[in-house]
């Protein structure tokens, strides 16, 4: 199934305007930024999640998506931590934002060009003021773009290590698979699609960073996977806002496929039984204190849940801004146990 559209590719200096005036290229760092900023704030206590949601979200309908880059930049960042060899000194840190720039200016926005172009048609039933499914970007320009980001990418994926370079090039096959063809995940099986995107955004990004520098544990690997398939539950949600197109479409989300409450009910577990055994395994290795932060972090997400289950079409995007900062900083303290642990 295809659909028209009767808007022609415009030139490389079009204006993109449902979200206000912004030229298509000038604009995507200074998006970042703002993004970046707002969950900054979202990952503290006491800040208004709806209205940090609603800016968020206008972000993901812009080029690249910077909002998408906040996850693999945290991981890569737990990282990082948990690695510990990180220190607070200039190398560390610069090799830390360099880490950063990798994981989320470079190989999540190869990952949003991508899906953008092979999501363009369910795009324009769903959000059709994106620069892809409005026609806004010409084909070879995409293409430019994507090739420019992944070879960019696994420059500086070099530059950080061997180890490196692999996971990133892993990284950019799950994220390959997750949109194009010949596997295109997305449409033909929800549950393999997010647990690639799951993986490539909070695993292989974690295990990145510990390799930057140089120390991947037993332990970096299991709380790495685990949060990964957490994480599965996240894109399960995410999946709620293009519901209809999908199902119009014939893509097999989870959502599309088992509809609104059952994937609900999907998604929760994998965020909570994941957590758990998360918890658990911190708790194997005696790290008390770190395991009793992670069940805090974890226990407030409960109440969380029981209001996003009042209206989840509605509530899906109040829900990722309100019960993601929790289940982050879990991530850090569960790197935390591990530099201090060393398991």
């Amino acid at each position: 199934m295809s659909i028209e559209t009767k808007t022609d590719p415009a030139p490389d200096d079009a204006i993109v305007t449902p979200l206000g005036v912004r030229k298509l290229g000038s604009s995507t760092v200074a998006t970042s930024m703002r993004t970046a900023g707002q969950f900054g704030a979202m990952m503290l206590p006491f800040t208004d999640k709806e209205a940090g949601a609603a800016k968020i979200n206008s972000s993901l309908k812009t080029f690249a998506k910077p909002g998408t880059w906040f996850a693999p930049k945290w991981a890569i960042l737990v990282g990082c931590v948990a690695s510990g060899n990180a220190a607070w000194n200039l190398p560390s840190i610069g090799r830390i934002l360099a880490a950063m720039v990798l994981a989320g200016p470079l190989l999540c926005a190869f990952s949003q060009v991508v899906n953008d172009w092979y999501d363009r048609e369910v795009d324009a039933i769903n959000e059709p003021e994106r620069p892809t499914a409005a026609n806004l970007l010409a084909p070879g320009k995409i293409a430019a773009i994507a090739l420019g980001l992944a070879v960019a990418a696994c420059a500086l994926a070099y530059a950080l290590g061997p180890l490196v370079l692999w996971i990133s090039l892993l990284g950019l096959f799950l994220a390959w698979a997750y949109s194009a063809p010949p596997l295109r995940l997305k449409a033909s099986n929800g549950w393999l699609a997010n647990t690639a995107c799951a993986f490539a955004y909070e695993g292989c990004a974690w295990i990145a960073g510990a390799a930057a520098f140089g120390h991947v544990t037993t332990g970096t690997v299991v709380l790495a996977s685990l949060y990964s398939l957490g994480s599965h539950g996240l894109m399960t949600l995410n999946d709620f806002k293009s519901i209809d197109g999908d199902r119009r479409l014939g893509l097999r989300s989870i959502p599309a496929l088992l509809g609104e409450r059952r994937a609900l009910k999907v998604a929760f577990a994998f965020i909570d039984v994941f957590q758990v055994a998360a918890i658990a395994y911190v708790a194997y290795h005696t790290s008390w204190v770190y395991a009793a932060v992670m069940f805090v972090l974890f226990a407030v997400q409960i109440p969380m849940q029981r209001r996003l289950a009042s209206d989840p079409a509605k509530l899906a995007p109040w829900y990722c801004a309100s019960g993601i900062p929790p289940f982050v900083w879990g991530m850090l303290v569960a790197a935390l146990a591990i530099r201090s642990g060393g398991f």
